[in-house]
């Protein structure tokens, strides 16, 4: 006995829909959700761009130095030279993304200005 699923599900259905009443400021939030997500992406692929290329930059004087230096070659072992590679990428990663995160929120805080300014 009870309702038919079939009708259930409708009325489930219309249920939901029937209680949320869009904001006139959600479109606004959600493009501001889109706009930091997109900041977001670039500042990562921007900032992994740059660790590759930082880490490859260090590897090579470091593996050099440790083979050709004395004392490079008594004092620095593979954990040495691993942080020395590590801390030149992660730090080229952290700038960039930061820089380009920032880059990225100005500009879109001026287009949302010159817009506001428009209406």
């Amino acid at each position: 006995m009870g309702i038919p699923s079939e009708m259930r599900d409708i009325w489930v259905n219309n249920r939901k829909n029937a209680l949320l009443i869009q904001s006139p400021f959600e479109d606004q939030i959600q493009q501001k959700a889109l706009r930091a997500k997109t900041c977001t992406q670039e500042g990562a692929r921007k900032g992994f761009k740059a660790a590759c290329i930082s880490g490859a930059v260090s590897a090579v004087p470091t593996l050099t130095a440790v083979r050709m230096i004395p004392w490079a070659k008594a004092n620095l072992n593979y954990t040495a030279q691993a942080l020395i590679i590590s801390a030149a990428s992660i730090a080229a990663y952290f700038i960039t993304a930061d820089k380009t995160i920032l880059e990225c929120a100005r500009k879109n805080a001026q287009l949302q200005l010159a817009l506001s300014r428009q209406q």
